[in-house]
């Protein structure tokens, strides 16, 4: 499993629908991003000028809504993970 470093958090994110409700298939082009996922794994925190660390907010097991547009698509053991900065979780839900 892959540990994140500082205020970095490894999200599994929830697979879309690849067929419509009346069963046809969508290309890859056509689906959209999904917005949610649950946390796999959290770093340790951001360190501030000071050298006093910053908590993270979330924890593993955590569902969460991000940035559309957020984060980075990182494969790990045959699963898809995004990783992404905490700033850019959105809520927990």
């Amino acid at each position: 499993m892959l540990k994140p470093l500082a205020d970095r958090v490894l999200v599994k994110v929830e697979e879309e629908e690849t067929k419509t409700k009346g069963g046809i298939l969508l290309p890859d082009t056509a689906q959209k991003k999904s917005q949610k996922g649950i946390v796999a794994a959290v770093g340790n925190g951001k360190i501030t000028d000071a050298g006093q660390r910053i908590p993270m907010e979330v924890k593993v097991g955590d569902e969460v809504l991000f940035a559309k547009y957020s984060g980075t698509d990182v494969e790990d053991n045959g699963e898809k993970y995004l990783l992404l900065s905490e700033r850019d979780i959105l809520a927990v839900l």
